[in-house]
């Protein structure tokens, strides 16, 4: 089968490119960078190329993993070259305006949104969560044809709708990299940053693994994340205010408040999360590579 990602180059078209090839599928990768797309196609042998005609050409599926910002002006860029029969996924971490810019401009064709909830960094498919957002019949149809495959290969595979997925994804991944960017503003205000590694405790260092882990990626992708979900702003503003609430008993030295609502916390979170007994293990396992 030929699969064409447009957008290719980047992180996360790279990362499916070099996954669908050793999955035994022709891929083509389409961009705007030549230099960039010469080092991808010889680095996974791969085709590329800077002609989205040509790239979708043949293809039967065409792959969309391109910024959010952008998305609207790619679609309507390849629609002429696009045939009804053809499957288009978009793999960006916003649904809700993806979804309806393909429905609202490729709506002749087959059309899904789509969400790989991991990182470049990952080593395969094997339990990673991927996320599928079907509208209506012919994209359920379609979305059970992706998750068979998906599921086949390893992956942990939902089905929502657009919207309950962003209102998800904006605490899941909006709400974990804000935390970690005002983490590393936080931590950065501190003049011995690289000397605290000497006494650092599995905690701290979990902590700043996530905040290095975030100031990696690309900041325009995190801004347009952060723009883009549903409620961020109500989200942010209700972690602040619980900071607000717990530092007050820090300055007040309030340890009976303070370990009060800590228990509170505790009970509510076992009720929650079958496997909170087992997360203090799972830290050393993480920190070890085990």
């Amino acid at each position: 089968m030929r699969v064409a990602i447009i957008g290719g180059s980047g992180k996360m078209g790279r990362w499916f490119a070099g996954f669908l090839s050793q999955d035994g599928h022709e891929v083509v990768i389409a961009g705007r960078n030549e230099e960039t797309l010469l080092k991808v196609k010889q680095q996974l042998g791969v085709q590329a190329t800077t002609d989205l005609p040509a790239a979708v050409e043949g293809a039967k599926v065409v792959l969309l993993s391109v910024p959010i910002d952008s998305f609207e002006t790619v679609v309507k860029e390849l629609k002429p070259h696009l045939k009804p029969e053809q499957i288009v996924l978009d793999i960006t971490s916003v649904k809700t305006l993806p979804v309806a810019t393909m429905q609202k401009h490729l709506g002749d064709g087959s059309v899904l949104g789509t969400h790989p909830v991991f990182g470049p960094g990952a080593k395969g498919m094997r339990n990673q969560n991927v996320v599928l957002t079907p509208t209506n019949e012919k994209e359920t149809a379609l979305a059970e044809k992706v998750r068979r495959y998906l599921e086949e290969r390893g992956a942990k595979v939902s089905v929502m709708t657009p919207g309950e997925h962003d209102e998800m994804i904006a605490i899941v991944l909006g709400l974990s990299h804000f935390i970690a960017i005002v983490t590393a503003d936080t931590l950065l205000n501190f003049k011995r940053l690289r000397e605290m590694a000497a006494v650092a405790g599995p905690t701290y260092k979990v902590l700043l693994t996530l905040a290095e882990s975030v100031l990696t990626e690309d900041p325009e992708l995190y801004a347009a994340i952060q723009m883009n979900l549903p409620r961020m702003p109500e989200i942010e503003e209700l972690f602040l205010k619980s900071s607000k609430t717990w530092l007050d008993m820090v300055k007040n030295q309030d340890r009976q408040g303070f370990a009060s609502r800590m228990n509170t916390l505790r009970e509510k979170m076992a009720q929650n999360d079958p496997d909170f007994g087992k997360s203090y293990d799972a830290m050393y396992k993480l920190l070890e590579g085990r």
